[in-house]
């Protein structure tokens, strides 16, 4: 039995223990709330014991599951393979990149001692990839019959931080980190972009996380890179989540690592080389977009447990026949697929009954606080009148409260009131954007609208300077996010930078971000 359910019997769950498992609201402290919902919705726990990382628990697991399947269907569908690399890296790699040993080095953990011995080098606990990467690419390829070389790696990775939040910035943590190799600049771009909107379509079809798809300044240029592009995502509190990256790496690698190929002219050239990833942070975005004061909520397209069906009766004369009939049920729900559109794979509901020793209350408590989309409800009164009493995990438009179908009607219309949750989910995302959006001109109504630890999405006419950039960050922790693409912004539009007055073409998007 969990400790949740133990407290919902009887009076242990009164006073201060039930203080202390109760869910901080978002209104009164937001960064606790984040770490009440990640804790009771059982995703994840600090590893104490280990600086800075954390524990990812089996509920928290089986969504990075579906977040994997799903990118890495889509991965395979523009032709990349999957491959692995060493973790640790020869300092020397790092070292041949300038600008990227720059960037990293403050986050480097370094291995300096193996086997009861010093090493003759180094090695750095892997950060990133690319080093390791361009040096094999040097070895495979030659010719641009060899190109383009499309990898994509699963893996871990360690930057050392001095501020850590579970899934949003920990020491350790898991993503996917794509590196393809193209024989011209024109086709490497190609690649970044395609592999941007991968990650933009996959957060709002699969997430319901709504984004904004645009390019980094200088300043917040992945290391190495010539561009970097992301998406970025709007949280309740008001603050952006950089979701995922896809660099032009250019031949800065290449030539870092020597990783030439012969053209169709015969001539040596150095390879354009891409790099792309998403993390463990999806998670705790999913958490910030979709969760409320009752805990999580997860999209049914990323939800682990589709649907819970709580058994209700008096006696064991009526346990036999809701229990039978909960299975029945369970195993008609297990035949629908979430998904058959996806030709790669196929999702289909995965349903538990549960039939723990706890009153109901304290079930639909335990399992509102996980985030399952779909609670059913089922007991000898339901049996007779041959209906099952149904609840999604928030009131949508199309669906509110608790509703009362036939058997035979639920199943037929389950599946599709699965996808109108996952629809509701996207669109309240985009609404609270939109009303959290603004247009800014004047420092004033930016010092005003980021005063204290407020936070929104604000376009702002910005010089197109790192000194400007640096300063307004100093003063107020807003970062430009991201000068957007076209269709993802307000238009080119002259004006007046929003700190210098400095003429300027085109808004950016400004927000104080995690």
């Amino acid at each position: 039995m969990s400790q949740q359910g133990k407290q919902g019997k009887g009076k242990q769950g009164k006073g201060q223990k039930q203080h202390e498992l109760a869910i901080t609201p978002r209104a009164e402290d937001y960064p606790k709330w984040y770490q009440d919902v990640v804790r009771f919705g059982e995703l994840a726990e600090p590893a104490k014991v280990v600086k800075g990382c954390m524990v990812i628990r089996p509920h928290g697991y089986a969504v990075w599951e579906k977040i994997q399947r799903d990118l890495d269907a889509r991965f395979k569908a523009t032709g990349h393979q999957n491959a692995y690399f060493p973790l640790l890296v020869p300092q020397s790699f790092i070292m041949k990149e300038a600008e990227h040993v720059e960037g990293f080095a403050p986050e480097l953990a370094v291995v300096t001692r193996a086997g009861g011995a010093e090493l003759e080098e180094p090695y750095v606990i892997r950060p990133t990839s690319e080093t390791i990467i361009g040096h094999f690419f040097g070895k495979w390829i030659s010719s641009h019959r060899d190109l383009p070389l499309k990898i994509n790696q699963w893996a871990n990775v360690m930057r050392w931080e001095l501020r850590t939040r579970m899934f949003l910035r920990t020491t350790e943590f898991l993503w996917q980190e794509g590196h393809t190799a193209h024989a011209n600049h024109d086709e490497a771009m190609e690649e970044v972009l395609q592999m941007l909107h991968v990650y933009g379509d996959f957060s709002e079809q699969v997430l319901a996380m709504p984004v904004i798809r645009g390019i980094k300044t200088a300043s917040e240029r992945f290391a190495g890179a010539l561009e970097t592009f992301c998406i970025e995502a709007m949280m309740q509190d008001g603050k952006a989540l950089q979701a995922g990256t896809s660099h032009d790496l250019g031949q800065n690698f290449g030539k870092a690592f020597d990783v030439k190929f012969q053209s169709e002219d015969g001539e040596l050239d150095y390879v354009w080389q891409t790099s792309w990833g998403v993390s463990t942070r999806l998670i705790g975005g999913l958490v910030m977009t979709h969760g409320d004061d009752d805990g999580l909520v997860l999209p049914p397209r990323v939800a682990p447990i589709h649907a819970v069906i709580i058994p209700i009766y008096r006696n064991d004369e009526q346990r036999v026949r809701v229990m039978e009939a909960a299975e029945r049920i369970k195993n008609a729900m297990g035949e629908i697929d979430i998904a058959p559109e996806r030709a790669r794979y196929r999702d289909f509901l995965e349903v538990v009954i549960d039939d723990r020793d706890m009153r109901p209350g304290a079930k639909f408590y335990d399992w509102e606080r996980r985030g399952v989309p779909m609670r059913i409800e089922l007991g000898p009164k339901d049996l007779d009148k041959g209906q099952v009493c149904m609840k999604m995990r928030i009131d949508t438009p199309a669906c509110s409260g608790k509703q009362f179908l036939a058997e035979t009607e639920f199943l037929a219309s389950v599946r599709q009131r699965l996808l109108d949750f996952q629809d509701a989910l996207l669109e309240a995302a985009k609404a609270r954007r939109e009303a959290a959006t603004t247009q800014l001109d004047t420092w004033e109504q930016f010092e005003e609208a980021f005063a204290g630890d407020a936070s929104t999405f604000a376009w702002c006419h910005w010089d197109g300077t790192a000194q400007t950039e640096a300063a307004i960050k100093e003063k107020t922790k807003v970062t430009i996010r991201c000068i957007p693409l076209e269709g993802q912004g307000p238009g080119p539009e002259d004006g007046k930078c929003i700190f210098s007055g400095k003429p300027s073409k085109q808004r950016v998007l400004m927000a104080k971000a995690y």
